[in-house]
């Protein structure tokens, strides 16, 4: 298989099912800004804090493609398989958040990003996730997107969130709650 085509020289692209389409079209913007993140997870997921952590972030890389997947296909196509994502996936999500927040001291103020390295590209992860998410929720007041597309993306960036608190706690680093100037 070529890793190169040409069918998209001039600016478009096909969605699964073969429909052409803008590279544009806020469609593109959204699986792209999903593959994006699953990069992000990529580079999460090699930081040596999160070696027990391998198995849940490639889980969450694989639901990634799942939701690119969806997003990549036409609305109403249903001529072409395409995983999906289930309320287990977000129970999964949950369980993996409750887990580490019991771990956790109680969050007193919004914290500021940062701390270490690996925190950082923590907090990175969790930005591009919410703007997946953002451009998603677009998507849909234009056409609609599987509910439990948002749903997934809006629990995956609490994920990120707490696995910052839990990675900051486990390489000592130091939280820096926000103080508000007044």
């Amino acid at each position: 298989m070529k890793i190169y085509t040409k069918t998209g020289d001039k600016g478009d692209t096909a969605l699964f099912g073969g429909k052409r389409i803008s590279k544009g079209e806020l469609r593109i913007e959204c699986y792209g800004t999903v593959d994006e993140l699953n990069s992000h997870v990529g580079l999460l997921r090699d930081q040596e804090v999160n070696k027990k952590r391998k198995e849940v972030l490639i889980e969450v890389q694989d639901r990634l493609f799942t939701i690119g997947s969806i997003l990549a296909t036409a609305p109403g196509n249903t001529k072409v398989k395409v995983p999906a994502l289930s309320e287990n996936d977000i129970t999964y999500l949950e369980q993996q958040i409750d887990a580490m927040e019991a771990e956790l001291s109680p969050m007193k103020s919004f914290v500021l990003p940062g701390g270490h390295p690996s925190v950082s590209f923590g907090h990175i992860t969790r930005t591009v996730c919410r703007r997946a998410e953002r451009l998603t929720i677009r998507l849909n007041q234009a056409e609609e997107v599987a509910p439990m597309v948002i749903k997934y993306l809006n629990r995956l960036s609490d994920y990120f969130f707490v696995l910052c608190r839990k990675m900051t706690k486990e390489l000592n680093a130091e939280e820096t709650p926000w103080q508000a100037r007044m």
